[in-house]
């Protein structure tokens, strides 16, 4: 007879705790310096009338917008699970770095388009002093706001958090761009660097987008992490070697924030259901701490003679 117990590391409906200090703050930081750089930006693409500005102020428009979508998502993502959602509604962090992946990569379709254009027309760029100082500062503010964005996110295991702040870095690489377009407009006199230099920084950016979006959907798709499965594999390796226990069927994915894992554990026919639960117990606090700060996990429990029988509904 099979004997089965399913446990996880805490109650079905978890009360949730908001984001923490740090996140609020690095979030609340991206969304003030965004609007401030947009509008630096606007004001630059004006006086100057460079196109390779104009590539940064537009994706600037599409950085405020995914900001504040990612500024909600990072509150709705901490919100207890309920009645509708049992799983919590941490996965809004996929579609928030999915929307900026895209919003990324139809500002470089736009800024491609602005190139082209001035390098038919042969518009002249104007007050070179002025763009070239607007755009280092803004460069300056977004590599530190960036490196912030990413090391918390890191930090919290939110991918909400390190898609913004990747964002944000690639907001710096174009405005590197724009003062090598600048300068070289200044040095040589030739305005056909501005449209130039406007479309590798649209190239740079539509690969960031491409590649968010990628990371997007292989979460929203519950795509497991080699080196998360590496991990738990040789803890598990470990965990049953010493208890003369076995296991299989193995899952695991993440959902924004959350770690959630599910497998087998077999023991010796003999091994009484109490004694089976308290090991299995602890072998989850053991998998659970190793996902930190937030793991999920549920064990299921059968005898060492049912091992083979699996029911069609169980097997990966």
């Amino acid at each position: 007879m099979r004997a089965a117990c399913g446990r996880t590391m805490l109650p079905a409906f978890m009360s949730g705790a908001g984001p923490t200090s740090d996140e609020r703050r690095v979030m609340n930081g991206s969304l003030a310096v965004a609007v401030l750089l947009l509008v630096a930006k606007v004001t630059a693409a004006i006086l100057t009338g460079s196109a390779a500005i104009y590539s940064d102020a537009a994706e600037s428009v599409t950085h405020v917008l995914a900001v504040a979508f990612a500024a909600w998502a990072l509150r709705f993502s901490h919100k207890p699970s309920d009645e509708t959602h049992h799983f919590g509604h941490d996965k809004v962090a996929y579609f928030s770095a999915a929307l900026e992946g895209a919003m990324i990569s139809a500002a470089a379709v736009l800024i491609v388009y602005q190139a082209f254009t001035q390098y038919l027309s042969g518009s002249p760029v104007e007050a070179i002093e002025t763009g070239l100082w607007l755009t280092a500062g803004a460069a300056v503010v977004n590599t530190v706001l960036g490196v912030s964005l990413v090391r918390v996110g890191k930090k919290r295991h939110s991918s909400l958090l390190e898609a913004n702040g990747e964002h944000v870095l690639a907001d710096v690489w174009t405005s590197v761009g724009v003062l090598a377009a600048l300068f070289l407009v200044k040095w040589t006199g030739h305005g056909w660097w501005d449209p130039l230099f406007a479309a590798l920084a649209a190239a740079k950016l539509l690969w960031t987008g491409v590649r968010l979006m990628k990371k997007s959907f292989a979460g929203l798709m519950d795509e497991a992490d080699p080196d998360v499965e590496a991990r738990l594999r040789e803890l598990l390796r470990s965990e049953c070697t010493s208890r003369g226990l076995s296991y299989h069927n193995l899952r695991h994915r993440h959902s924004g924030r959350t770690h959630w894992v599910e497998l087998h554990l077999v023991f010796p026919d003999l091994e009484s259901v109490r004694q089976a639960h308290e090991i299995a117990t602890e072998i989850e606090a053991r998998i659970a701490a190793m996902l930190e700060p937030d793991g999920r996990v549920i064990t299921h429990l059968e005898p060492r003679s049912a091992e083979h029988h699996e029911e069609d509904w169980e097997v990966r």
